[in-house]
């Protein structure tokens, strides 16, 4: 999976490069390496991307991605951070706004919020809207530079209006957590509802608990279970639990009394994937009581086929 997001993340910032890097078509360099790197051939990637590192920015970049996720060898931030402050100067978007991380966050030398910001503005101009939004959050947390929350929630703001989905998330964190900004729900369950419209699975699913739980506005289980469900079905893992409940408070089929099949099925396979997907002894213990309770009226003959079901979603979203 992280494999799939860094080709897409990869894919994105291409379309953004400066004119002159495209007519060089610094991708077309690197067609061995990426191929490599999308067979897991960690090893044999980086050593492609090194070859051509001197005057090729992807590959520095490309090796910063390596050096942070760990793909074939532990994790390196300061690494990373190297790689991404040479690709930053060769006007990759992404990296300016990674390198941006790194000089906020200080990895390898102190923190420099001034320079962070620099390089957020950039990455913004350069088409990666999010980074406005990290250069608001260093105004918002005034560690790195003087607070001003109003002018780093108008960034984070711009950045949300220009199409940030990120931003949107971020936004909507800030109003329902309430610590750096003053609590508003009805704020946050908007901008989740803007994000999770955007396909964030994570949004979906903050907003599918707001719903479920009337923060914000009114409870709406059905509209609750909807996004909660679209988060499960893209693979996010804490929303399994909480759509097998609001399947199992369902109405009832008014001609039998019971839960409907398709709800009866769907308690099944969720609650086995929330069970597969987690540690908690509190969420464990409420599985085991509605696996109990599934198991005494769900026909012996649905097991094998949503079983079935299930392991083709696990794999489908099985990660390293």
């Amino acid at each position: 999976m992280r494999i799939l997001t860094a080709v897409a993340m990869f894919l994105v910032f291409l379309a953004a490069l400066p004119a002159a890097a495209a007519v060089r078509n610094l991708n077309a360099e690197l067609g061995a390496a990426n191929q490599s790197l999308a067979a897991k051939q960690y090893t044999r990637a980086y050593q492609q991307y090194l070859h051509v590192a001197a005057n090729n920015a992807l590959a520095q970049f490309n090796l910063g991605l390596i050096e942070r996720e760990g793909w074939g060898r532990p994790r390196n931030p300061l690494a990373a951070c190297t790689w991404f402050g040479k690709a930053a100067v060769g006007n990759i978007p992404a990296a300016q706004q990674f390198w941006g991380d790194c000089l906020a966050q200080g990895i390898g030398q102190p923190a420099d919020g001034k320079a962070a910001e620099r390089w957020y503005r950039k990455a913004a101009q350069s088409g990666i809207s999010y980074a406005l939004c990290s250069a608001g959050a260093l105004y918002i947390s005034g560690q790195v530079l003087d607070k001003n929350i109003s002018h780093g929630l108008a960034l984070c703001t711009q950045a949300a209006q220009a199409g940030s989905s990120a931003a949107m998330l971020r936004l909507a964190d800030y109003f329902r957590e309430g610590r750096e900004l003053p609590q508003d729900l009805t704020a946050a369950r908007d901008w989740y509802l803007q994000a999770a419209q955007m396909h964030d699975p994570v949004a979906q699913y903050r907003l599918g608990i707001m719903l479920s739980q009337g923060e914000g506005g009114d409870a709406d289980p059905k509209l609750a279970l909807k996004w909660l469900e679209q988060a499960a079905m893209d693979g996010y893992a804490p929303a399994y639990l909480p759509v097998a409940i609001l399947y199992s408070n369902d109405d009832p089929d008014p001609k039998t009394g019971a839960l409907t099949p398709d709800s009866l099925a769907k308690i099944y396979m969720w609650n086995r994937m929330a069970k597969a997907t987690t540690t908690d002894p509190a969420a464990l213990a409420q599985i085991t009581r509605i696996e109990q309770l599934v198991d005494a009226v769900m026909p012996e003959q649905w097991r094998p086929i949503l079983d079935r079901r299930v392991a083709e979603h696990q794999a489908r979203f099985a990660t390293e």
